[in-house]
């Protein structure tokens, strides 16, 4: 933009400069940075974006009748302002009134969001811009300043404030007033406060509409001083952890808009009450704990609804009179419900373009898929949907029909499907968990707009066909649980957006070779028949955090260079990444879509879905691996599981590093560890981190010693068992030994005494004199106890 800008030029008439039409003083910078949105592998490129520091007391000197200044989205490093202005704000506390603060500017409109390297510790330049009426501080790294809530509170005019991840942790929730004169929108998002909603929040006089504070860590109830804020119309609180029924009264805020209460922890039914907020548009209280029957009562005065989020699990009962005709037409409809068939009113709703039916028991009729044929996005999982798929249309770009009983062969899906003579827009494909059969055709190259493919968990069967790397946009594809077999085909290197590989328990074979594509995050090829070496190009893979090549027939050694990935170093795996959401243009709501991975940990199967950008695996256990563990995988210090187990790793590791590796200690994230069973030698390192793993992490290796091992390990580096067997049995020669150590001797005394009484005619008689007399005091013993008894 500003390359643009000439000094041949009137400065009132370049880009993004706005002058006042009378006295041509620049008024207005808006100086936002465009990028072009990020692929899924990409950083957003802001290379050709505005930088270095931002010195706002110079700026706000030389434009002195400057009123509007957007700088977002760029990628300053630092904000200035001239310390003979800072000497007047400093000190400050709850207890500063704003009258210290001295404005020196004219400056209403401040936008400085989405410069996520702006280093901003303090915001005490803020009460030099006291005639702020709009600020955006989204996504600044705000965690140093804890007394943003005082200091923002200095801004009399302030009437939007929207401070949208910015590491935010005291939300002050006993703090009783806070001087918010003139606040209408306060958005809070993505911070982490872990307390209730603060008091001040329903103490507000200024007649405050917009309430955003989704996912931040939110606990408690609903209180009822929210009636207070009647001039409320959207309250956002989605994911968070707030608990209790949802209230009745909030029926009574009747200028109620957005209501988004997703993913907490409500409980109880739907408030009837609800159904009397004739201004709502978005009603979505959705995976939560909901239990009870919905009716048409519920939705009485609903006529302007939009959105409608209903679904939980177990699902909630519908009792609607079948005549009903609701007053609405809905956009978007998530739901579930406990029952075969849908309700009548569903098919009433001509303008759904988002439609979510999951958990539920109801099977489609030939009339459901007439209605879906004009959906855009159609999540069916999770229901008794039988048949083959000749009734699955794939004019949508959102497909997920899995966890469900579909039969047939899946070949004339994708390859004698009708759409194949008309553009297909189809991007997401789910029919995993049934009971198709067949294999894959060679015709995927109709189907070039998918970037998520899951197929898992079927009777597919066959190769995977080459035209599957024509895919240039895909991003997951599963495979995974079918009865596959063959070589990957080379062409799967073409697929540079892929993300998400996973093939595990098939008969795949072959070499794990130069077909991955460097972008994936997550490889998962555990239970296959793969053979040959791990290769080196696995080390170029910077992205990735899953390494699953457990239980195949892989052999030699480890290679050196795993610390070249750099997402298990960094642990900088984004969950926008693993995530589809659907755009919607009325606000406060947005469904999202997460991928999920099965993943083997400590021998149990887990799922991870919304937090699988979190887990960091490395799996290479049941192979034929050779050789020793590389120092140099245990710089990975963003692992979260290792399992080298079931191995042949053996032979000395370097002497600086130990005979298993000191470095290991280091690995203080580390939650699962197993180098058990193999030929490993010397002694644990010491270090909290091993020690806090149980013995069956390390047994199998006869040559390891030290806690939590009963092997003391001795100053020459030997070990001595404190037990008379381990639990493999490999000390057994010693207890043969040991017992008939013990009847020899006890055979050589006894031989000896008799030799001695024998040869002796002394000892003799004095022996048999001392059983004589020994008899006889046994016998009057007994008799005087048996006369005592009569």
């Amino acid at each position: 933009m500003l390359s643009s800008w000439s000094t041949q030029q009137d400065c009132c008439g370049w880009r993004g400069v706005k002058c006042d039409n009378i006295t041509t003083r620049v008024t207005q910078l808006s100086l936002p940075c465009s990028t072009i949105p990020p692929t899924y592998i990409d950083e957003e490129d802001k290379s050709h974006c505005l930088t270095g520091s931002i010195y706002l007391s110079l700026l706000l000197l030389e434009f002195e009748f400057l009123n509007y200044l957007d700088l977002s989205n760029n990628d300053f490093l630092a904000i200035k302002f001239d310390s003979m202005h800072s000497q007047n704000c400093h000190n400050l506390s709850v207890a500063t009134p704003p009258r210290q603060c001295v404005n020196s500017s004219a400056l209403r409109y401040l936008d400085l969001s989405l410069n996520e390297n702006l280093a901003m510790n303090s915001l005490q330049w803020l009460c030099f811009i006291s005639s702020l009426e709009y600020l955006n501080l989204n996504g600044i790294n705000l965690h140093k300043e804890t007394n943003w809530l005082q200091l923002v509170t200095m801004l009399p005019s302030l009437s939007e404030l929207r401070m949208d991840g910015c590491q935010l942790k005291d939300l002050s929730p006993s703090l009783q007033y806070a001087n918010f004169t003139a606040l209408r929108v306060l958005d809070l998002s993505k911070n982490k406060f872990y307390s209730e909603l603060p008091k001040w929040l329903f103490n507000l006089s200024c007649g405050i509409s917009d309430i955003y504070l989704y996912s931040s860590s939110l606990r408690g109830q609903l209180p009822k001083a929210l009636l207070n804020l009647q001039l409320l119309e959207a309250l956002i609180l989605e994911s968070n952890n707030l608990s209790g029924p949802i209230p009745n009264w909030l029926g009574e805020l009747e200028h109620l808009q957005y209501l988004n209460l997703v993913r907490n922890m409500f409980f109880g039914s739907i408030p009837i009450n609800l159904g009397n907020l004739s201004s709502l548009i978005v009603l979505a209280v959705g995976r939560n704990q909901l239990t009870g029957v919905v009716s048409e009562r519920n939705f009485v005065k609903l006529s302007k609804l939009k959105i409608l989020d209903i679904y939980s699990s177990p699902p909630l009962i519908f009792d609607f009179e079948s005549h009903w005709v609701p007053p609405f037409q809905l956009e978007i409809l998530v739901f579930g419900f406990a029952g075969p068939y849908l309700p009548e009113w569903l098919y009433a709703q001509r303008s759904i373009e988002l439609l979510c039916i999951c958990e539920s028991s109801f099977k489609a009729q030939g009339k459901f898929w007439n209605f879906v044929s004009r959906v855009t996005e159609l999540q069916l999982r999770e229901n008794l949907i039988d048949g083959d798929l000749s009734n699955v249309l794939l004019n949508s770009t959102f497909l997920d029909v899995s966890s469900n009983d579909l039969k047939g062969n899946i070949s004339p899906f994708i390859c004698d499907h009708k759409m194949l003579n008309e553009k297909s827009n189809l991007v997401y494909l789910d029919i995993s968990l049934n009971n198709l059969s067949g294999g894959l055709t060679n015709c995927w190259m109709n189907w070039k707009s998918l970037v998520h493919i899951n197929l898992g968990s079927n009777n597919l069967t066959g190769k995977i066909p080459p035209s599957m790397g024509l895919l240039s946009s895909l991003t997951s594809l599963h495979l995974h649980d079918n009865k596959f077999y063959g070589e990957i085909p080379l062409s799967l290197q073409n697929c540079r957006s892929l993300l998400i590989f996973s093939v595990r328990e098939n008969n795949f074979s072959g070499n794990i070779s130069n077909w991955i594509p460097h972008s994936v995050m997550t490889l998962q090829l555990r239970s296959n028949s793969f053979s040959g070496n791990i290769p080196t190009q696995i080390c170029q893979m910077s992205f990735l955090i899953i390494l699953d090549i457990a239980d195949n027939t892989i052999s030699g050694h480890i290679p050196t260079c795993l610390h070249n990935i750099t997402a298990l170093v960094f642990n900088n795996a984004s969950e926008t990444k693993l995530s589809f959401f659907s755009p919607s243009t009325i606000k406060g709501y947005i469904y999202y879509f997460y991928e999920s991975l099965e993943l083997v940990i400590k021998g149990q199967v887990l799922e991870y879905g919304k937090n699988l950008h979190f887990m960091s695996l490395i799996d290479m256990s049941s192979n034929n691996l050779s050789g020793t563990i590389p120092p140099q995988i245990f710089s990975l210090t963003a692992l979260r599981s290792l399992n080298l187990s079931h191995n042949q790793l053996m032979g000395k590791i370097p002497n600086e590093i130990g005979e298993i590796p000191e470095g290991l200690s280091k690995l203080s994230f580390l939650s699962y560890l197993n180098l058990s069973y193999n030929n490993l030698t010397g002694k644990i390192p010491s270090g909290t981190q091993l020690q806090g793993f149980s013995e069956l992490s390390y047994i199998g290796n006869r040559d390891i010693c030290g806690p939590p091992l009963t092997k003391i390990c001795l100053q020459d580096g030997k070990s001595r068992d404190t037990k008379p067997m381990d639990e493999d049995g490999d000390e057994s020669d010693f207890l043969p030994w040991f017992y008939i150590g013990i009847e020899s001797g006890f055979v050589m005394s006894f031989l000896g005494v008799c030799c001695a009484i024998f040869l002796n005619k002394k000892w003799r008689h004095t022996y048999f004199n001392f059983l004589y007399d020994l008899r006889d005091r046994l016998y009057v013993m007994v008799v005087v106890k048996m006369n005592s008894f009569r």
